[in-house]
């Protein structure tokens, strides 16, 4: 056990320049990375937050679209309201005139139709000419 501590030591020792080099480097890399990785979220983050702008423009739109949708139905209403109520009433009117023209029929049963009131008419002045 002696002998391969002794070559540990002096493999240690013809390593330690080494070490201290690639501990170098290793810090070195390090620092790189890291402001590497502070750029990368960084742009990241730049990148999320103009999504995130996007997203609210977008809602707002969205908040004035609703508004404007619910004063576009709210205009529907009202006029289909109105139509509604334009419509009973020509109901009720066209019921009357239904009424009326029913009236009317039956009263065109008693009376003569002037065709007809035509030939009796010229009926007439023939019976009253023979008669003369």
């Amino acid at each position: 056990m002696k002998k391969a501590a002794k070559i540990s030591k002096e493999v240690e020792a013809i390593l330690k320049p080494y070490n201290e080099e690639i501990k170098d480097y290793i810090k070195i890399v390090q620092d790189k990375s890291d402001a590497d990785i502070k750029r990368y979220t960084g742009a990241l983050s730049e990148e999320f937050k103009g999504h995130v702008r996007a997203v609210s423009e977008q809602y707002g739109d969205l908040q004035k679209d609703i508004s404007g949708i619910k004063k576009t139905l709210d205009n529907h209403s009202e006029t289909l309201a109105s139509h509604t109520e334009m419509i009973g009433k020509l109901a009720v009117d066209m019921e009357i005139v239904k009424t009326d023209i029913e009236f009317i029929k039956g009263g065109m049963k008693k009376k003569v139709d002037y065709d007809e009131f035509l030939r009796l008419e010229r009926r007439v002045s023939a019976i009253e000419s023979r008669t003369r």
